[in-house]
């Protein structure tokens, strides 16, 4: 899961996408880059880190120009501790291209070993972002022939890179001296929108909260399989590029990833959680009495939309009863969980008069690993809670995610081979409810009836490139990125509260 934006103005263009990462950072913390192009000369500047980290002053300076891209990243496939596998990443030929890519490609091996035997390409990382932007430089050093650049030769590339690549990729390239291409996968799994600003700014970005936090009026989403050309001087060219594309927005974006102030796909994120958090009161009513309830806490913070709803739908009081401490450092991965509970405990502190006797209905977004939950029904019984019933406004998540989610494998889910009533014994809850999966789906959807469905495979284990088996996902799981020892764990799924920085 990253977080990409590219910018074509007629102003310097570098402070404008380091305040955009800034509003990207919950999409990931790992790494970050910016390029810039100034002339046919790109300029560019990455690290492993938060925004604030990676770019000093100094590195600003050096990154003139009116065009370029920027990302922040979490890496689910390649080597997490390789500064080489930040982004973007770059090719000289043809032209001298740059990428940026939100997903995961499911046939990268093979595209890797194509790209070696075939088209003759180097590829240098264990980066999947590196083999598309490497299949997308050869697919348009075929269109254009050595002849000059024109448009139709652009979309002719992304039409042969839609033939190749399977699985999610929302992409925005630079093209030296020419523009900036973006484009999404026929599925539209990831998200990718565009905007523009008074002056004359065109925008590309992964969630509209970018454009509204910089100025920018958002038009339009990119459609699945849809290609975008901005030349350098702002015009907007785009095609579809596929015959059968379909909108199958990744769900979790609505449920936990995306901020809430954004649309996505034309729905809006906040409202999508006070829609789950609807649905959710109706289960939670065939399960626990409301009467029963005392108060109703959500744990920090994507959570709160869905727990407010919930409350108010009940006629139940909402109160926060955990403060989360935004300044502790982030969870260092070591042997056994007795690190991980300490890491909850500083991350989260309980209102202890929030609890002291009452039975409490604790509201999380989504339940992963059980490890978070079950520290957290712990602190809310030693702070007095008569009972403590634990809702989830997800269902059950029993599948891995293949499409760029951090999602653990499946032996590590809690809820993968397990009962709610399993759940619910392993995370010592008094009661577990969790989400419908078709309730989900309806609650969602029905801000947008026209869609065509969405990737709920973590729920359902239905993935909707319809390409995936379960070696596949043997094979993509031995490609996670995994933890090492005294290294930070910066997937927001590992995190003992969630964050919307």
């Amino acid at each position: 899961m990253c977080g990409i934006v590219g910018v074509v103005s007629n102003a310097p263009v570098n402070q404008l996408i380091y305040d955009s990462l800034l509003l990207l950072q919950h999409r990931g913390q790992d790494a970050a880059g910016i390029v810039t192009q100034q002339g046919r000369k790109f300029f560019m500047h990455k690290a492993k880190g938060m925004v604030k980290d990676v770019f000093r002053t100094r590195n600003m300076r050096a990154l003139p120009g009116n065009s370029g891209l920027g990302q922040v990243r979490y890496p689910t496939a390649g080597n997490a501790f390789s500064e080489e596998e930040a982004q973007p990443f770059y090719v000289n030929e043809p032209f001298g291209l740059v990428l940026v890519h939100n997903g995961n490609l499911t046939n990268a091996q093979v595209l890797k070993a194509e790209l070696f035997t075939t088209d003759h390409r180097h590829i240098n990382t264990e980066s999947d972002s590196e083999v598309l932007l490497n299949v997308l430089a050869h697919e348009l050093d075929k269109a254009t022939r050595n002849s000059a650049l024109q448009v139709s030769h652009v979309f002719e590339a992304v039409r042969r890179v839609h033939q190749r690549v399977r699985g999610s990729y929302a992409v925005i390239s630079l093209i030296a001296g020419h523009g900036i291409l973006a484009f999404r996968d026929p599925y539209g799994i990831r998200p990718l929108c565009m905007g523009r600003s008074p002056d004359g700014t065109v925008m590309l970005a992964s969630e509209s909260v970018v454009l509204d936090g910089t100025g920018h009026v958002l038009e339009r989403d990119v459609q699945p399989g849809e290609a975008i050309f901005i030349d350098l001087q702002g015009q907007v060219h785009a095609q579809q590029c596929v015959e059968q594309p379909r909108l199958n927005p990744c769900i979790f974006e609505y449920v936990y990833l995306a901020r809430p102030d954004s649309v996505m796909d034309g729905i809006s994120v906040y409202q999508a959680r006070l829609n789950l958090g609807e649905s959710l009161a109706k289960r939670v009513v065939s399960t626990v009495p409301p009467q029963d309830i005392d108060v109703v806490i959500p744990i920090p913070e994507s959570s709160r939309p869905s727990a407010m709803q919930l409350a108010q739908l009940l006629g139940l009081p909402y109160r926060e009863g955990f403060v989360k401490n935004r300044y502790v450092g982030r969870t260092f991965i070591m042997p056994g969980q007795a690190v991980r509970k300490k890491s909850v405990r500083q991350k989260l502190n309980v209102i202890g008069t929030e609890f002291k006797g009452r039975n409490v209905l604790l509201v999380d977004d989504s339940i992963v690993r059980g490890t978070t939950s079950r520290e957290i029904v712990q602190m809310a019984r030693e702070a007095g809670a008569n009972k403590v019933y634990m809702a989830s406004a997800a269902p059950p998540v029993r599948y891995p995610n293949v499409y760029g989610i951090d999602m653990p494998t499946a032996n590590e889910l809690v809820a993968h081979g397990r009962t709610v009533e399993e759940v619910r014994t392993l995370i010592g809850a008094d009661a577990l409810i969790y989400q419908d999966v078709n309730a989900m789906k309806q609650a969602i959807g029905k801000l947008r009836p026209e869609l065509n469905g969405f990737d709920a495979s973590c729920f359902d284990g239905v993935y909707v490139t319809g390409d995936i088996s379960a070696e596949d996902i043997e094979r993509l799981n031995a490609c996670r990125v995994q933890g090492e020892e005294d290294e930070a764990d910066t997937s927001r799924l590992a995190l003992p509260n969630h964050e919307e920085d």
